[in-house]
């Protein structure tokens, strides 16, 4: 059973896995990086910021040694910045502790800053051969349908279970006959949940290769997993947003060292959702004398225990301090190849870059 269970879905992963980038390279540096990119991110909107960032920064020397705004902004539009934050710093320990070469002991991998249990298992796995379990969202999902799983998927229990079955297959499959490695097998059941035993929406159970040993299909329960109870609802604040502009400038500011964004740069905000009034007394109030003022789109920003809800105006004023006033007014070209404003604000920098008539680079949310 177990034979011809892997066998059938590596057949299936050969003849319909994706054209990836990160999948025609054995470099354990490139596979990190794609995994570390992919986490909370859709596969289509990483693999630009992926060919990017690892032509920029190739090796795990040129990371080590990047400069954080230049970091961060090619990280600029991805959120979760703390996983470039990380990144670094385990390129830095790789460096001292390593050589400069990725280690290839599991346990070494895992110790590394910003890597957990999964990215350990798919570089382990991938990059080196190592039977380790590689068990991300699209893996519980799959694993429980096919083991008709009807406890709560978010805990811990559920995803030692299901490491423990991905782990037996690695540990007890041939290699002959289906062109075995561990690595794929990982990846095929990561590929099969995203493509097939999709997470909304009926899956293509006519389209899977474990449809006949799948008991979800079996027992027709498919559709009410995997069961997900979260313990605690995201808190939700109210921002304004403010699009100050001077001629063909916008301000902008430095986050501070402490909380959400931090380091990163931002457009000025105002606590709660304000009327045209008030955002144009904010603004008077830090010295500047407001021309225009319009309302912008509403936009929602997800993090994972905060939901901000924006409303945005675009305030034109007369002057501006260039001697290290409240804000830094910036151009289109800093703000586009500089300086990384948080993904956080992106409806907004697309308003920017429609008010001055070029099409900047999108950004993901």
């Amino acid at each position: 059973m177990r034979e011809g269970f892997v066998k059938a879905l590596l057949e299936w992963y050969y003849s319909h896995k994706r054209d990836l980038p990160w999948r025609h390279t054995s470099d354990p540096y490139k596979i990190w990086i794609s995994e570390i990119m992919l986490q909370q991110t859709r596969v289509q909107a990483v693999i630009q910021y992926y060919l990017a960032f690892t032509r920029e920064l190739p090796d795990i020397r040129s990371l080590a040694s990047c400069e954080e705004q230049k970091l961060l902004k090619l990280w600029e539009g991805l959120g979760y910045y703390n996983r470039a934050r990380n990144l670094q710093k385990a390129a830095c320990e790789i460096e001292n502790r390593f050589g400069g070469h990725f280690p290839e002991r599991i346990e070494d991998i895992r110790s590394l800053p910003g890597i957990g249990r999964y990215t350990a298992g798919a570089v382990g796995s991938i990059a080196f051969g190592l039977p380790e379990p590689a068990v991300d969202g699209n893996v519980l999902r799959v694993w429980a349908r096919l083991t008709s799983y009807e406890e709560n998927i978010l805990t811990e229990k559920a995803k030692s279970a299901a490491e423990s079955f991905v782990k037996n297959l690695l540990d007890n499959t041939s290699p002959d006959g289906c062109a075995f490695k561990p690595g794929n097998l990982n990846q095929a059941l990561i590929e099969l949940g995203a493509v097939v035993c999709l997470p909304a929406g009926e899956p293509k159970c006519e389209e899977c290769p474990l449809s006949s040993v799948c008991l979800g299909y079996k027992h027709g329960t498919w559709e009410k997993l995997p069961l997900k109870i979260k313990k605690n609802s995201r808190r939700i604040e109210e921002l304004t947003v403010l699009i100050v502009r001077c001629g063909n400038k916008t301000a902008i500011l430095k986050r501070s060292s402490g909380g959400l964004l931090k380091g990163l740069y931002g457009f000025p905000t105002v606590e709660g959702h304000v009327s045209a009034e008030e955002a144009v007394a904010f603004v008077s109030a830090k010295g500047y004398d407001a021309l225009h003022v319009r309302p912008l789109k509403s936009a929602v920003h997800i993090f994972s225990h905060i939901e901000w809800h924006m409303t945005g105006y675009e305030i034109r004023v007369s002057d501006f301090s260039s001697d290290g006033g409240p804000w830094h007014f910036a151009g289109f070209e800093e703000l586009q190849n500089e300086t990384p404003v948080a993904s956080a604000f992106a409806p907004y920098t697309e308003t920017i870059n429609l008010m001055l008539g070029k099409r900047g680079k999108r950004t993901s949310l």
